[in-house]
């Protein structure tokens, strides 16, 4: 399947991406928020 075909373009498949990790984030125990903040920032991702 054709990617555009499917999203329309690569910012609505942004936006779909970013709501999807929004919704899994929001269900992350503490431990696993602060693993994936370590993780993050050994990562050089930024002051986050």
């Amino acid at each position: 399947m054709d990617f555009y075909k499917k999203y329309g373009s690569s910012e609505n498949r942004r936006e779909e991406l970013i709501r999807k990790i929004e919704a899994a984030v929001n269900n992350l125990t503490l431990e696993e928020l602060e693993a994936l903040h370590y993780d993050m920032m050994t990562k050089n991702y930024g002051d986050i």
